[in-house]
């Protein structure tokens, strides 16, 4: 007698006891979570590696600095890189490179913000001829690489007698002349209601007034933003200050760097690294204070324009 096989039918996982869908999709995101956070943090690591050998390296001596050293951390620690800095070199302290670095950052940050400022009021709320064709030549000079101007600039600035002074390196924060902070405002004023211009007008309120009593007000994260994008890249500047200043005592931080490195005798790597540490901490300090402005200034312009 033959016996017929009954097929086998296969158990949903519905009704599987114990299944748990729910629990599986929880599980499969921890999953993911895990391996995203684990290579963020490779990642990051990667990129934080140089700035913490430069802080390492500026406790070693000469001698533990490149090589055949590869090591990260040295057992002769010391703050002699760091005393050998704060001396200064070729006569001039490091407190003098301080100030130089200051007053180019400070004054590139105050000519920034009320140039590019005014300049933006006046592109996006004063309607005169011209205004889309001016505002498209100033967005255009975006794409003129700096070193095209340097020739002509250097021989202007020469033949008026500026070379050797801070002026060069200033007169153009004050006259508008970065068209990315100008355009970064533009886009920011526009996305303001234009009812309140209607608003003032009908108060008797002029540009002035409007521009100092409404505007700046509103402006607050777009102006904090230039400050510390203005501010960081003066007091990083090296090719300006290279350009236009012959004289030591008028030098900024980054070219000071340049002084430590001496190719026809012994370079002192160790004291240079520690006075990158120390140029370093302004700037970090700044960033740390107003870091949230940042992502609130450049987030609130949109596309609109």
């Amino acid at each position: 007698m033959t016996t017929m096989a009954t097929p086998t039918q296969s158990t949903p996982d519905s009704q599987v006891p114990n299944y748990n869908p729910k629990s599986e999709s929880v599980t499969a995101k921890r999953v993911k979570s895990t391996i995203f956070h684990i290579v963020a943090l490779a990642l990051t690591a990667v990129v934080l590696y140089p700035g913490v050998w430069m802080i390492a390296s500026s406790f070693k001596p000469n001698s533990e600095i490149g090589g055949a050293n590869t090591s990260l951390w040295s057992n002769n620690f010391s703050f002699d890189n760091f005393v050998t800095a704060m001396d200064g070199i070729g006569g001039v302290t490091t407190l003098q490179f301080f100030t130089n670095s200051l007053i180019l950052a400070i004054g590139a940050v105050v000519g920034t913000i009320l140039s590019a400022s005014v300049s933006a009021y006046a592109f996006a709320r004063i309607k005169f001829p011209g205004r889309s064709i001016f505002f498209g030549m100033m967005i255009a000079t975006l794409l003129l690489p700096f070193h095209v101007v340097i020739i002509p600039q250097y021989i202007i600035f020469n033949q008026l007698g500026l070379v050797d002074t801070y002026i060069p390196l200033l007169i153009g924060k004050f006259l508008a002349a970065d068209a990315f902070f100008v355009f970064l405002m533009v886009q920011f004023m526009r996305n303001l209601p234009a009812e309140l211009d209607e608003a003032a007008r009908i108060d008797g309120a002029g540009h002035v007034r409007i521009f100092t009593s409404i505007m700046l007000p509103l402006m607050k994260p777009a102006l904090i933003s230039t400050s510390i994008f203005s501010f960081i890249w003066s007091w990083n500047d090296f090719l300006g200050p290279l350009l236009y200043l012959n004289t030591p005592e008028k030098y900024p931080l980054p070219l000071a760097l340049r002084l430590f490195v001496d190719q026809t005798q012994s370079s002192d790597y160790g004291a240079m690294i520690a006075m990158s540490v120390l140029a370093l901490l302004p700037v970090l300090i700044f960033f740390l204070v107003f870091q949230r402005y940042i992502v609130e200034g450049v987030s609130t312009q949109g596309l609109k324009g």
